[in-house]
Parts: structure tokens; sequence; C-alpha cells
């Protein structure tokens, strides 16, 4: 309106401090966070979306062939991903006791797919319990391991996580079409576990 100034940016209450948004709300907008929930429902698509990934594979073997450009075997990533929300989901925040042993993650070779499949699926269920019961004052709250000086707040260490399998998610994609000459999956990164 003419005589007025623009709304000011505001913050998502739980950022309060740290960065603004980048388009002004309206008078009585709630600046927008994810949750646990949202970060429950990401993980658990894309780690579905893994667990569809490694199945495609028309011979396990290739599972642990390793591709130029891609330095892990997909084999070797879905262990890595297990392991990694296993520790920092499952351990950390839900006290699952799970103890992780991550150069074995990188150093196991010819696993079988069923055991692979059992690793994610062990993954997964260790994020639907945890983040179905995480409180949500925990979210702006220091995750409980600091990396070298850094200590992120949990929300923005779930954020991490969430980029981090879809990295990974994507390194398999890629070696899958690459190896079997195969396309894209239709089923991964479907919109549909984000619906209300």
């Amino acid at each position: 309106m003419e005589g007025h100034p623009p709304a000011a940016p505001r913050q998502c209450p739980r950022l309060r401090g740290h960065r603004k948004l980048t388009r002004p709300l309206r008078q009585g907008q709630r600046g927008v966070c994810m949750n646990a929930e949202d970060y429950r429902i990401l993980i658990l698509r894309d780690l579905a979306g893994l667990a569809l990934q490694l199945k495609a594979y028309p011979d396990e073997s290739m599972l642990w062939q390793k591709t130029p450009g891609i330095g892990n075997a997909p084999g070797n990533i879905a262990l890595h991903i297990a392991g990694n929300l296993q520790t920092y989901i499952g351990t950390e925040l839900g006290q699952t006791g799970y103890v992780r042993d991550r150069d074995a993650e990188f150093a196991r070779r010819d696993v079988p797919l069923a055991t692979l499949l059992v690793e994610l699926e062990a993954a997964s269920s260790a994020v639907d319990d945890t983040l179905r019961q995480i409180d949500a004052a925990r979210m702006p709250e220091a995750f409980p391991v600091k990396f070298g000086q850094v200590q992120p707040t949990t929300q923005r260490f779930l954020a991490h996580l969430c980029t981090h399998l879809a990295y990974h998610l994507g390194q398999v994609d890629y070696h899958r079409r690459i190896t079997t000459g195969d396309g894209a999956l239709e089923a991964i990164q479907s919109l549909a576990p984000l619906g209300d």
C-alpha cells in the first residue's frame, strides 16, 4: 500500500538470531521451520529409495563394483548410510546403544543384498522410533556431538543428515545407471510421502 513501508523480513522463532528469511512475511504469518517429523519423513523416504536402488541391480556382484568418478561401491555406501544414521540419530538422539564401525563400512566387500537391506531397515527403525519421540524443544539445542570446532544445533545436523543421505542416494543412482545402462527409477524422490 502507498505510504506504508514494506513488511520487514521476519525470522522463524527457532532460528531467531541466526538468519533472516529471504521473503517478508505478512502480519500474523509464521516462519517455516522443519521439525523432527519433517526430517523423519524425508529420511525414511530416501532410505526406501536407496533400498529400491540396490534391488534394481540385476546382479548383486554389481553392488561391489567401483565406477570411475564415484569413489565408493554402492554396497559400501549402503553400509555407510546405515551406520551413519544408526549412530547419529539412533545412538546420539535415541540412546539405542548402536556401536559404529565406520572403517568396516568402507572395507567390507561382497556383503549379500539381503544383509544390506537388513542394515537399511535397522537404520529406518532407529530413525522412525527416535524422531517420532524427540521433543521439539530439543531441535534448537546443540547436537550431542561436537565435530572439531563445530557444534551444530540438532535441527541443523538433521538437515545435514538429510542432504548427506540424498547425496549418497544420487551416487548409487548414477552408479546403477552407468553400470546397467538402465534409466531412472520412478519411485525415487516421490512426493507422495510429503503429503499431509
